[in-house]
């Protein structure tokens, strides 16, 4: 792998940009577009997903005195509080390592997946292990990296917003620290593959849909990197070369590993979610074309392929969280949607054979989104709000239905932050 031009592209790059960070003095938080924030000109950041311009405009307006803009800040500001005094957190720190042995490499187990025997001397596990959709086994948040990682992609994205929003340094140092553990520093940094995610005791060592515990999330940590790069105190020039060598080793093994293949391959959110990985880790690293690539296929590939003519998502609906992996499943979508957005590239305006298209995915659940309708189909755990963003997505992108439904939309419990982060977010995590 470490021959591919992809790899000898991105350690080019790399290079180029360790150079510079001798070259050019270190962004700090003496410079940059914040010092005298409120007042200092905001700069729109190159997010992949997120529209850079939009988030600026929002900045102006909230510099001008915005309330409803304010009330969100100090939603997004409450959480951004809560995490100053946690982490930063490691990969290795976990009381065994991966199956490999190498304590860096991250390690999580299959959520869904439950001892069938008692746990004995023998038998310490419980094995065979059997599977119970849609019911989380307690186990996975201990001993793993899971949980970790969670709290890793939610401060740093909460962090380094509350940073732009509002100019205070504490957030975005406490947010270069966070990301400088886990990805950069030799002593602590995960390796960038998931050769060990979710696996199954007695079963297998790792599977492919491992990668979903970090293509749920990690674009969101791709839009927080580039609100960082603006300017923000205590993230250096060796912090973005750092992410930007890792993020370019990860992408080379989402696309030619055999796991990332397989994923590659899934028909439903799994399949959604590693579009959406790749395209976003292409762009954020600068190969275009590969994004675009990316994008154009999810037309047929995803849209025609796993939404059926009245806008349902069958794969999805034959779930115990039917609710859940719907929503979830459009955040993909319409995340993907946005960084088409940047390529050239509207997946909103593709029409299927049989007339699938993301409006009508989006449609398909309006009636349960606003409450005008139960959800008629199987959900252990119903939350309206799960599908909040995404019917703000559609709104934004033009559909007639989603704007007239998003004043009945219910707000998810940390408040609304679409005006302040307009691209969509899983709002029902039950990752625990």
């Amino acid at each position: 792998m470490n021959g591919s031009p992809r790899r000898r592209l991105g350690a080019l790059i790399a290079a180029a940009v360790t150079v510079a960070a001798v070259l050019v003095p270190t962004v700090s938080s003496a410079a940059g577009p914040h010092r005298g924030h409120p007042h200092g000109a905001p700069v729109a950041p190159a997010t992949p997903v997120i529209d850079g311009d939009r988030m600026r405009e929002a900045r102006t307006a909230l510099d001008e005195g915005d309330p409803a803009l304010r009330a969100a800040v100090d939603s997004l500001t409450a959480k951004a509080d809560s995490w100053l005094g946690q982490g930063p957190w490691t990969v290795t720190d976990k009381p065994r390592p991966a199956p490999s042995g190498d304590p860096h490499d991250y390690l999580s187990q299959a959520p869904y997946w439950w001892p069938s025997q008692p746990k004995t001397t023998e038998n310490p596990w419980g094995c065979p292990y059997v599977q119970r959709d849609g019911e989380r086994n307690p186990e996975v948040d201990t001993g793993t990296d899971r949980p970790d990682i969670g709290k890793v992609f939610n401060s740093t994205t909460t962090l380094s917003l509350a940073w732009y929003y509002t100019g205070k340094k504490e957030y975005a140092e406490h947010a270069a620290e966070i990301l400088r553990t886990w990805f950069v520093d030799p002593a602590t940094r995960m390796n960038p593959n998931l050769n060990h995610g979710q696996f199954i005791p007695c079963k297998y060592d790792g599977r492919a849909i491992g990668i979903i515990d970090f293509s749920q999330q990690y674009t969101s940590v791709l839009d927080a990197l580039a609100v960082l790069d603006t300017g923000a105190p205590g993230w250096t020039a060796s912090d973005r070369a750092g992410m930007r060598a890792w993020n370019e080793d990860f992408l080379d093994w989402l696309v030619t590993s055999p796991f990332g293949k397989e994923e590659s391959a899934a028909q439903n959110n799994h399949g959604t979610f590693m579009d959406m990985q790749v395209a976003g880790l292409a762009l954020a690293t600068g190969d275009k074309d590969l994004a675009r690539t990316v994008v154009r296929a999810a037309r047929t590939k995803r849209i025609d392929a796993q939404i059926a003519a009245d806008g349902s998502q069958p794969q999805e609906l034959a779930r115990t969280r039917s609710w859940h992996y719907s929503t979830f499943d459009l955040v993909a979508y319409t995340r993907l949607a946005a960084i088409g957005e940047q390529v050239g590239v509207d997946l909103w305006a593709h029409r299927g054979p049989q007339g699938q298209s993301l409006f009508k995915a989006v449609g398909y659940l309006l009636p349960a989104a606003t409450g005008a309708a139960p959800w008629p189909h199987p959900e252990l755990e119903f939350y309206r709000y799960a599908a909040s963003d995404i019917v703000h997505a559609a709104a934004d992108a033009g559909d007639p239905n989603a704007r007239a439904a998003v004043p009945r939309l219910q707000a998810p419990p940390g408040g609304d932050l679409w005006a302040l982060r307009p691209a969509a977010e899983q709002l029902d995590s039950i990752a625990g």
